[in-house]
């Protein structure tokens, strides 16, 4: 399965740096939860790959919440990852 990572998970004042929101196209937060500790792999141009697992649902519209080992660069937003 193929998702896009959207933006840093983030407050007003503050930026997690391991935590990203992916959108996967799922429809609702239920289907969200589902894929709740699934495995996410973020793959560079440079063919290195950053692993992370999905924590949980966020927000009603069907996007997670994904913690990485160490955080992604910043031209990781928009691109795509793999959930195993």
């Amino acid at each position: 399965m193929k998702g896009i990572v959207v933006q840093f998970r983030r407050g007003r004042h503050t930026i997690h740096e391991r935590h990203f929101l992916l959108d996967l196209g799922l429809k609702n937060r239920e289907e969200a939860k589902k894929m709740k500790g699934r495995e996410v792999i973020w793959k560079s141009p440079g063919k290195k790959e950053i692993r992370g697992k999905i924590s949980d649902a966020h927000g009603n519209n069907g996007l997670v919440r994904a913690i990485f080992e160490k955080g992604l660069p910043g031209q990781a937003i928009t691109m795509e990852v793999e959930v195993k």
